[in-house]
């Protein structure tokens, strides 16, 4: 070994049995009787005497050293399998999803620590029966490497939250020890030799894990963990174990082409690595390698196929996402064909009508034009068992589904697997067709009692997404409707008073007088009649901003419009008052307050409109001395819709009118009493001319 290397050699390994040394000598002062100290201990006193091994080799360049701290290297590896394994096979440990079989962990352990000794020993005797004991026992080595990091991350994926932040510098420190011993031994295996480089820095790399597992001791003092295995943590240390397996043979395949390839060697090495490479991209993002991986250790590891919780939770989060990606029937798909591997599928809804099925979502299928009865043979089995109809049992065993109609659509879908029934009750809402999965799947009875729950979650589910846009259509309708109602009360006035105008054109119509009221009578008509059209197509809303209204001018024109009725309207214009509204609705709102008053009130009845001002607010006031009204009709009726005190009236105007003055920030008071009289106030927000020549000035320049 070259002699600066040796110097690096001999204080890298140096530092790693120093710092190790004094560890394992603090945890045997401390003492416990714990049998996961006992197990830290062992792995910290191991991993002294391979670093002080190290040194001496670097010091002496001794072979017998060297083979030594061979064996202690496996044996130290074995250390710290056993801590590992002492903390995630607890015999206490909480089971999580089903009685977990973890038990193959310790064979495991036990076997590579074995392979690891047998292949120092033949290194040491240069025994050839294998093939080249140097290469064996790099691969065993690489292959220790590689369990070693499956176990700490199993142990990590394990822990609950709460604990984590306990292991998580363990399990940093071990698991880059574990990635270094990984890169230099494959590297080892790829060249055929170990590079001198980085084996001198390798003490140096563990001896950095030794405070990192110190802090995690600190932290557990006992070692007690609460730990239970899940299938997330088995599916993925088993597809880190299947990856390290695979580089492994890849590494052999690539050595072996470099040995044979002549002067084509490393060219062809290059080729197989990228080739394994590419390789492994494309099985590690394939759904179906995965689904393959995950219906294994669901089958061999757990009792039971399915972690309930896990699977609700997904199918829960899978029918409320909104990522705008998928629509709901989508997600109701998706979420179903996710638990069995199902690639594609789609989903069957009434039609408007409400008498077929008919295919409303769709995922990875073509789109299908069919119709299924709701009363037919098919639907009415689906509606009355509720089972999940497995078509590949069907096709085998058609008598175990007694009474089911085939549809022979269902023939022409491709790859149609999976009926799964969608009922609220015993009313069936839908169906789902799954194709076939991607690995093979037996639906035995766990996998229909999910399907069959979950069916029933996503049929709730669609039940409310679908009574959700009921009742938006349902406002939309009541929208219009009292938009519909106001216009037709609008549209009663302007006929009425078409109507007086009418009786009095025979009687008047040589007067020019008469004539000039009736035409500006027809225009106002019209003009009516065209903003009554522009509501209707707009909304119940006006489209222009309030602006200030000249309250007299609209009082005077509605005194003149009934000035032909008995009693006259009297005026009381204490101020020119402007309130902040808009015209022709404040002439609409007070017109119908002083129709209401003329009509409760007899021919020698009194009416009267007063105009003022109160603080900051215009009051104008319309009074009787008509019949009255009750407390309890003011109370409770009064602005309500379709309530009304007169025979031929909609009782749409006073909540018409009730409404605009609140959307103002207005108010109106009500004094009634029983033959009597009314009194009627509107308070109305005053309109002041600088700040609405600021609004204007604003809404300009915007």
């Amino acid at each position: 070994m070259d002699p600066s290397l040796s110097t690096v050699t001999a204080w890298s390994y140096g530092l790693a049995g120093i710092g190790y040394g004094l560890f394992a000598l603090r945890l045997s002062i401390a003492g416990s009787p714990s049998l996961r100290r006992r197990a830290l201990l062992a792995a910290t006193t191991l991993t002294a005497i391979w670093g002080f091994l190290g040194l001496a080799f670097a010091l002496t360049q001794a072979g017998p050293v060297l083979a030594i701290g061979g064996l202690f290297d496996v044996l130290r590896m074995g250390g710290w399998f056993g801590f590992l394994l002492s903390l995630i096979l607890r015999p206490d440990a909480e089971p999580a999803g089903g009685q977990q079989r973890t038990a193959w962990l310790a064979p495991v352990a036990a076997i590579l620590v074995g392979a690891g000794l047998l292949a120092q020993a033949m290194l040491a005797l240069r025994i050839e029966v294998f093939g080249d004991p140097g290469r064996l026992a790099l691969i065993s080595a690489l292959t220790a490497a590689v369990f070693g990091l499956v176990l700490v991350e199993q142990l990590f994926r394990n822990v609950p939250e709460d604990f984590r932040w306990n292991l998580k510098p363990m399990c940093v420190g071990l698991a880059g020890a574990f990635i270094f011993d990984i890169y230099l031994f494959a590297e080892a295996i790829l060249f055929n030799r170990i590079d001198a480089d980085v084996f001198s820095v390798r003490g140096f790399v563990h001896a950095l894990a030794m405070p990192l597992v110190a802090v995690s001791t600190m932290r557990n003092r006992d070692w007690t963990l609460k730990i239970a295995l899940s299938r997330r943590v088995i599916f993925h240390s088993a597809a880190l174990m299947a990856t390290g397996v695979y580089l492994l043979m890849m590494a052999g395949a690539g050595y072996y082409a470099r040995f044979f390839g002549g002067e084509w060697g490393r060219a062809l090495q290059v080729a197989v690595l990228f080739a394994a490479l590419l390789l492994l991209g494309l099985l590690v993002i394939s759904g179906s390698m995965r689904a393959k991986l995950r219906v294994m250790v669901s089958k061999h590891f757990f009792s039971y196929r399915y972690d309930y919780r896990d699977e609700w939770l997904r199918f829960t989060q899978a029918l409320s996402a909104h990522d705008g990606k998928l629509a709901m029937g989508e997600h109701v798909i998706k979420g179903l064909a996710d638990m069995v591997e199902s690639p594609a599928g789609g989903l069957w809804l009434k039609d408007p009508s409400g008498r077929h099925f008919v295919q409303s979502a769709r995922w990875n299928i073509p789109a299908s034009p069919v119709q299924e009865p709701v009363t037919g043979g098919f639907c009415d089995f689906l509606a009355e068992s509720g089972w999940v109809i497995n078509l590949e049992e069907f096709r085998m065993s058609p008598e175990r589904y007694r009474n089911l109609e085939f549809p022979m659509w269902l023939s022409q879908v491709a790859n149609a697997w999976l009926i799964v029934p969608l009922r609220i009750s015993d009313d069936l809402i839908g169906f789902v067709v799954l194709t076939t999965a991607r690995t093979h799947i037996d639906v035995n009875w766990e996998v229909n009692d999910l399907l069959k729950t979950a069916g029933r979650q996503a049929a709730s589910f669609l039940g409310q997404t679908q009574a959700a846009d009921a009742l938006m259509e349902a406002r939309k309708f009541d929208a219009f409707n009292r938009m519909s109602a106001f216009v037709v009360h609008d549209l009663k006035n302007i006929i009425s008073q078409l109507s007086l105008m009418q009786k009095n054109a025979e009687r008047h119509r040589d007067n020019p007088e008469f004539q000039r009221d009736m035409l500006m009578t027809v225009e106002h008509s019209v003009d009516r009649m065209k903003q009554l059209m522009m509501q209707l197509r707009e909304g119940t809303t006006p489209v222009d901003a309030p602006h200030g209204v000249d309250l007299a001018a609209v009082i005077g024109r509605i005194q003149r419009a009934k000035s032909d009725q008995e009693p006259v309207p009297e005026l009381e214009l204490t101020a020119k008052v402007a309130a902040t509204g808009h015209a022709d609705r404040l002439e609409r709102v007070i017109g119908h307050l002083v129709q209401n008053a003329i009509d409760a009130t007899g021919k020698g009845g009194r009416v009267w409109i007063k105009l003022g001002r109160q603080d900051e607010q215009a009051v104008v006031e319309v009074g009787d001395n008509g019949h009255g009204m009750t407390p309890e009709f003011v109370r409770e009726r009064l602005f309500k819709p379709f309530q009304t005190t007169k025979k031929g009236g909609m009782g749409i105007g006073a909540y018409e009118s009730f409404q605009y003055v609140q959307e103002l920030g207005g108010r109106v008071q009500v004094d009634s009493t029983p033959d009597v009289g009314t009194r009627v106030r509107l308070l109305l927000p005053l309109f002041d001319a600088h700040l609405g020549m600021t609004a204007a000035v604003t809404g300009s320049a915007g």
